[in-house]
């Protein structure tokens, strides 16, 4: 019954998140494209994800060393969602680039192009 009162604490959180998908999702594909929006999606949540359970991480840390027991299950709870998140979005990222090869990780910079006055073309 304990896990059950600790997943209802963390429902408004997963619910924030899958909001945010949809937003996020719904105004990119209106704008650019569905592949675009998933990309958009993967490398968004990626960051959210894992900034949620590093933050929630620490706080559970300290509220280990504090020994204040709520605060630890809270923030463990939340630590859990934020690394569920991040397993779920490394996973999308893996049948996105397994159907769509051309997305793999490669750095599009900008060429830079040096024309020095001394140099001939």
């Amino acid at each position: 019954m304990g896990f059950l009162a600790r997943l209802s604490r963390v429902v408004p959180l997963i619910a924030a998140l899958a909001a945010v998908a949809l937003v996020v999702y719904v105004v990119v594909s209106a704008v650019r494209d569905s592949t675009r929006a998933k990309e958009v999606l993967i490398v968004m949540f990626t960051w959210l994800c894992g900034a949620l359970a590093a933050f929630f991480a620490l706080a559970a840390l300290y509220a280990l060393v504090e020994r204040n027991d709520a605060v630890l299950e809270l923030a463990a709870s939340f630590a859990a969602v934020g690394l569920a998140g991040l397993g779920v979005t490394r996973w999308c990222r893996h049948v996105f680039v397994k159907n769509h090869p051309h997305y793999k990780e490669a750095r599009q910079r900008a060429r830079v192009i040096r024309r020095w006055p001394w140099q001939r073309r």
